[in-house]
C-alpha cells in the first residue's frame, strides 16, 4: 500500500515508456516519423487537441489502439518545435519556457505548434516572451506571418508594429525638427545628424507612403525651424566678414560655419519634398554676395576647400529651384544670381578636381559628378529664361572667360542664336496677323523679342502655335 502510494506520487517523465498510455507520434510530409511516449493526464491537462483526441466522444476512440496513439502533422522546419512542446508540458513554468525558446524564432516556432494544439498556458508565456524581446527586421517579418489569427492572447506582441496615430507622428516630427535645426553642444553633433537623417526618411516616399503628410501648419512650423537656421547662418555670415582669415580659425567660426552649411544643405532636401523652397531660396539670394565674400578670405588649403564645396552644395539646390521654376523669382534677381554664382562656380571646379585627384583627405567631400552635371543644366535652365540683351551679355562674357569648357553654355548659346534671328520673322508675323487676332491678346510690341514670342504662343490661336513649333523642329 506505501509503496503504492509513494510510487503514484512519482512525478511523470516525458519519454519513460514503463509509465505512458500514449504514444504521440510526430509526421511530416517528408516522411519523418519521430515517437514521443506521453501520459494521457497530462496530455488532456495542458492541450485542447489532445484532450479532444482522447476523448470518448472522438469518432475513432473504439478503434484498437486508437486512444494509445495519436498523430500529429506539421511541416518539417516544424518537428523540433511540437517535440518541445510536448517537453514543456511536464516542465511549463515561465522560466523554462524563456530557456526553452532561446530566441524570437525558436519562441515562433513553439507558439505555432502551441497554437495548433491548443495550448493556452504555452501560447501566453511565448507572447509574453515575444513582447518583451528586441526583434530584427527578418523577425519582424516573421512575426507579422505567425501572429494574425491568433487571437486576443497574442495581440499585445505587435502593438509595436502597429500603426502610429497621426497626432503621435506629427508631434515626434515637429519636436525632432526643433533639435536638429538647434544649435547643441558638440558632443550632440551625432544624435543631430541621426534626428535629420530620420526627419527626411519620415517625408521621404520610398517602397511605403511617407510617414507624415504634411498639412499647413506642419509646413509653417518647417519653415519657421529653418528660418531660425538661416537666422543664425546670416548672423555668423556677418560677423565672419569683420574678421580677418587667422582669427577665423582661433575661435571656431570657420567650424561652426561649415556647421551650418550642412544642417542648410539637409534643409534644403526636406523643403524640397515638402515643396516649401520659396523663402529658403528668397533669403539665399539675399545673402549670396556676403556668402561669397566670406569664402574668398579662405586661404586654398584642405580644409578650407571642403568648405567651399559645402556651400557649392548649397547653392546647387537654390539655383536649380530657381532654374527649373520651382520658386520663382523676378528677372532681376534670377540675372543677378546667375552673375554671382557663374565665377564661383567656374572658380572652385578646377581647384576642386585637381585637389580631390591627389587627396584622399577626409576633409573634402567628395563631389560626384551629377552635382556638376545638375549644376550646368540649373545655369542653362536659368540664363534661357531671362531677356535676350541678358542672355548676350551673360554668353558674351561666357566666351571670353579662360574657363569656358565649365560650365558648359552651349545649350544655352545655340537658343539664343535661333530666337534673335528669328525674332524679326515672328514680330512680322505678329503684325500681320493684327486683323484676325482676338482684341485681348495684343501685347506691346515694344517688350522685345522673347516678349513677342512668348505672346505669339500664348495667344495667337492654335495656328501660329503649331507652325512655332514646326519651324522649330525643322
Amino acid at each position: 500500500m506505501d509503496s503504492h502510494l509513494n510510487e503514484s506520487k512519482t512525478p511523470s517523465r516525458i519519454g519513460d515508456r514503463p509509465t505512458s498510455d500514449v504514444v504521440v507520434r510526430i509526421r511530416t510530409q517528408d516522411g519523418r516519423d519521430h515517437r514521443v511516449y506521453c501520459h494521457s493526464h497530462i496530455l488532456v491537462q495542458q492541450s485542447k487537441y489532445f484532450a479532444d483526441r482522447l476523448s470518448d466522444t472522438w469518432p475513432t476512440c473504439q478503434i484498437l489502439d486508437s486512444r494509445n496513439c495519436v498523430e500529429v502533422h506539421c511541416e518539417e522546419s516544424d518537428l523540433d518545435y511540437y517535440v518541445n512542446v510536448l517537453r514543456l508540458f511536464y516542465v511549463v513554468s515561465d522560466s523554462s519556457v524563456t530557456d526553452i525558446c532561446q530566441g524570437v524564432r525558436s519562441a515562433l516556432g513553439i507558439l505555432r505548434a502551441a497554437f495548433k494544439l491548443g495550448c493556452p498556458q504555452i501560447i501566453t508565456a511565448c507572447a509574453e516572451y515575444l513582447e518583451a524581446v528586441p526583434w530584427e527586421e527578418t523577425e519582424e517579418e516573421d512575426i507579422l506571418k505567425t501572429i494574425p489569427g491568433m487571437g486576443s492572447q497574442v495581440a499585445p506582441v505587435i502593438a509595436r508594429l502597429q500603426p502610429v496615430l497621426p497626432s503621435a507622428v506629427v508631434k515626434i516630427f515637429l519636436s525632432t525638427m526643433q533639435f536638429a535645426t538647434s544649435l547643441p553642444p558638440d558632443s550632440l553633433n551625432d544624435l543631430k545628424t541621426t534626428a535629420q537623417e530620420q526627419l527626411e526618411y519620415m517625408v521621404v516616399e520610398d517602397d511605403d507612403a511617407p510617414l507624415l503628410t504634411a498639412d499647413n501648419e506642419i509646413k509653417l512650423e518647417v519653415v519657421q525651424c529653418i528660418k531660425r537656421l538661416l537666422d543664425r547662418f546670416s548672423q555668423l555670415v556677418e560677423s565672419l566678414l569683420c574678421d580677418v582669415q587667422e582669427s577665423i580659425s582661433e575661435d571656431g567660426k570657420l567650424q561652426l560655419f561649415k556647421s551650418c552649411l550642412s544642417d542648410l544643405s539637409w534643409a534644403c532636401q526636406i523643403l524640397t519634398k515638402l515643396e516649401i523652397m520659396r523663402d529658403f531660396v528668397h533669403r539665399w539670394t539675399e545673402i549670396s554676395v556676403k556668402i561669397i565674400k566670406v569664402v574668398q578670405q579662405l586661404s586654398p588649403e584642405a580644409e578650407t576647400i571642403g568648405t567651399k564645396l559645402k556651400v557649392l552644395e548649397v547653392a546647387a539646390k537654390v539655383l536649380e529651384a530657381i532654374g527649373y521654376g520651382t520658386v520663382i523669382l523676378p528677372a532681376t534677381k534670377r540675372l543677378h544670381m546667375a552673375k554671382v554664382w557663374l565665377p564661383f562656380v567656374r572658380a572652385i571646379k578646377p581647384l576642386s578636381d585637381s585637389v580631390t585627384a591627389d587627396s584622399d583627405d577626409d576633409l573634402i567631400p567628395k563631389i560626384d559628378g551629377d552635382l556638376w552635371q545638375s549644376l550646368e543644366a540649373s545655369f542653362v535652365s536659368m540664363i534661357l529664361t531671362l531677356p535676350s540683351a541678358d542672355q548676350a551679355e551673360i554668353l558674351t562674357e561666357w566666351w571670353t572667360n579662360q574657363h569656358v569648357q565649365y560650365p558648359d553654355l552651349t545649350e544655352a548659346f545655340e537658343a539664343w542664336c535661333y530666337r534673335s534671328k528669328a525674332a524679326k520673322r515672328r514680330l512680322a508675323m505678329l503684325e500681320g496677323d493684327h486683323s484676325t487676332a482676338n482684341p485681348i491678346f495684343l501685347m506691346d510690341l515694344r517688350g522685345g523679342p522673347d516678349k513677342v514670342f512668348t505672346s505669339v504662343v500664348l495667344d495667337l490661336g492654335k495656328k501660329h502655335c503649331f507652325r512655332h513649333l514646326a519651324m522649330k523642329s525643322q
